[in-house]
């Protein structure tokens, strides 16, 4: 079945959820990092599910897959800051977050496999 709405794509879903998980998590870091690490953080995980959306607009398979590509670059830069955000807060527990990215990255690399040009 097709989807209606972008909306209705699981792996849109869940990139929100994730998106949801991340701005819970960087509370609990430094004020200090708001305007660094905490606005990257923020702003690839925004990516993921945004890219998602304009490519499903796109009504072309080519332009779609092309942004599930920047998506899924979202997911890997979203994992490189959250490694990063690990090794400077060991009081944080980020073992939930990583599974979602993992989780996401797995649900988009399958979802473009799916399309055809």
């Amino acid at each position: 079945m097709y989807a209606q709405s972008f909306k209705e794509l699981l792996v849109w879903q869940k990139s929100i959820s994730l998106v949801e998980k991340i701005y819970l998590i960087t509370e609990k870091f430094p004020k200090d990092e708001t305007y660094i690490l905490t606005s990257q953080i923020k702003r690839s995980a925004i990516s993921i599910p945004a890219n998602i959306a304009e490519g499903y607009k796109r009504r072309s398979t080519g332009q779609y897959k092309y942004f599930l590509a920047v998506s899924s670059g979202s997911v890997a830069e979203l994992e490189t800051h959250i490694i990063i955000a690990e090794k400077l807060y060991k009081n944080i527990d980020f073992a939930d977050i990583k599974n979602n990215i993992d989780e996401v990255q797995k649900m988009l690399t399958s979802f473009t496999r799916k399309l055809r040009i």
